[in-house]
């Protein structure tokens, strides 16, 4: 991937939605993009896990785990499985754990904090309904772009040349 949030921003301006400043980066990939796939669930990874056990084909995953810091939604062999099948990255809107492991993987990562507690599987949650979080709201289809600088959102894909 070719682009800078930055230049993205000076292009399309008003046309692009911004995060809240409000993530850290934990992937082997700090600049990834992508079409958005989302889903809600609250400390229990059961949708994260299904989900990228899909394949991706270059699809961003955004999951809204409440902001809770309590105990991770993804670690090291959810994430192996999204690198497997192709997915380009996921932000998190809580936490992850494994990110020694997670850094060194060819994916984008973006969540809050790491804890080292792991998720309970009830089998809840909901998938490709509109998320709030950061600032912004995301839905399925909507497009995202991160790096560094934080994360865009836009309704279509942009062009990525500069």
């Amino acid at each position: 991937m070719d682009f800078k949030t930055a230049d993205l921003y000076d292009r399309h301006g008003d046309a692009l939605r911004v995060c809240d400043p409000i993530f850290r980066d934990f992937g082997g990939h700090l600049r990834f993009a992508g079409p958005v796939v989302t889903v809600k669930c609250f400390e229990d990874n059961s949708f994260v896990k299904s989900t990228l056990a899909e394949p991706g084909e270059g699809r961003v995953l955004v999951v809204d785990a409440g902001g809770s810091l309590r105990c991770a939604m993804l670690g090291d062999l959810i994430a192996a499985s999204a690198v497997e099948q192709g997915w380009a990255g996921v932000i998190l809107f809580g936490c992850i754990r494994d990110t020694a492991e997670i850094g060194q993987m060819p994916l984008g990562v973006k969540a809050l904090a790491s804890i080292p507690r792991k998720s309970q599987r009830r089998g809840e949650g909901q998938r490709d309904i509109p998320v709030t979080f950061a600032g912004v709201r995301f839905a399925t289809g909507d497009h995202v772009y991160c790096d560094p600088d934080g994360v865009l959102l836009s309704e279509q894909a942009l062009a990525l040349a500069v």
